[in-house]
């Protein structure tokens, strides 16, 4: 019972002890190594030869950038070109126009083909000019 108070004390002294021993610090730098080989010239006398001693060290080198796929650009698609050069105000005026002007100059049975092709006649000027 005593034991286990104990550890109840500890862990509750101590409660960041074991986290902070294994937090690795996120705003450090990589330590990149490389072998690389020496020589050195020592030179000789007349009793004595010259010789090359030759050994690796273990040196720090700056690391290579870690590199991420770049995602993949694309040309944004261009919008299709807009007509907004609308002739339906002028096909209706124009057909309203061709209708009256059909029947007011064609006769007696003569309406039955003045009249709608007053208003073909009208639709098409007036989508003309209207801008169509």
């Amino acid at each position: 019972m005593k034991k286990l108070l104990a550890l109840l004390a500890l862990s509750v002294v101590l409660p960041g002890a074991p986290a902070l021993a294994y937090e690795s610090n996120p705003g450090s730098a990589r330590q990149c190594f490389r072998e690389q080989y020496r020589e050195e010239y020592i030179p000789g006398n007349a009793d004595r030869k010259g010789r090359v001693r030759s050994w690796t060290e273990t040196v720090e080198v700056p690391c290579r950038p870690v590199r991420t796929p770049r995602p993949e650009t694309r040309p944004m698609p261009q919008p299709a070109p807009v007509d907004d050069n609308s002739c339906i105000e002028g096909s209706i005026l124009g057909g309203l126009a061709g209708g009256a002007a059909g029947a007011a100059l064609s006769r007696d049975e003569g309406m039955i083909y003045g009249i709608p092709l007053g208003i073909v006649g009208g639709v098409l000027v007036g989508c003309a000019v209207d801008g169509g």
